[in-house]
């Protein structure tokens, strides 16, 4: 009998209800929809190519509510429809070739991590939300950083203060957000099934 039990999978919000490939398929343009739609929240930043919006907090909700594949789906589809020339990024942007659009390659990373993580029950406790959070937050910045590098041809310290640093504080925020967001909707439903 091995000593450490391999941690079954726990379900995510998506997986509550009936299951069902047109459900998934469903949620999956849902989570594509959420992403597009918070994309287009946003505060423009003179002093930096890259746009302070509320994409990244979209991704992180996406991958903690639908888990890896869903997210997954989900965050490959938002791309390639802005990619193609549908404009749902930033600043109702489209294609490739802007200073951020390593970012939005990004948040296919971020949101398989969080979702990833919900898998392991991360989004059940504040503290594991937000480390789950700063995972994803992390894979953004990890893909987008050298794209605006080269974009832009600079250095990584010009780099950190236009593409990392102004949006740090957002990001702080967002993970709290979510950290209040997800372990309250699991205590409700927990809630509400101890009342059936």
């Amino acid at each position: 009998m091995s000593i450490v039990a391999a941690q079954q999978p726990v379900p995510v919000l998506a997986d509550l209800g009936t299951r069902s490939r047109a459900r998934d398929a469903a949620l999956v343009l849902g989570g594509t929809a959420l992403i597009a739609g918070f994309s287009q929240l946003i505060v423009p930043l003179p002093f930096t190519p890259v746009p302070l919006s509320l994409s990244t907090f979209a991704v992180l909700l996406t991958g903690l509510a639908l888990g890896p594949v869903r997210a997954l789906l989900s965050t490959v589809l938002y791309l390639a429809l802005g990619t193609a020339g549908l404009p749902i990024f930033a600043e109702q942007g489209s294609g490739w070739a802007f200073a951020s659009y390593g970012y939005v390659i990004g948040y296919i990373a971020a949101a398989v991590l969080a979702g990833a993580a919900a898998r392991r029950g991360a989004d059940r406790s504040p503290l594991a939300t937000i480390g789950a959070a700063v995972a994803a937050t992390l894979a953004v910045y990890a893909l987008g950083v050298p794209w605006l590098m080269a974009s832009l041809q600079i250095g990584l310290p010009q780099a950190l203060a236009l593409g990392v640093v102004p949006f740090l504080i957002g990001d702080a925020i967002k993970a709290a957000a979510a950290a209040l967001l997800l372990p309250g909707t699991w205590r409700l439903i927990e809630r509400d099934q101890g009342d059936d």
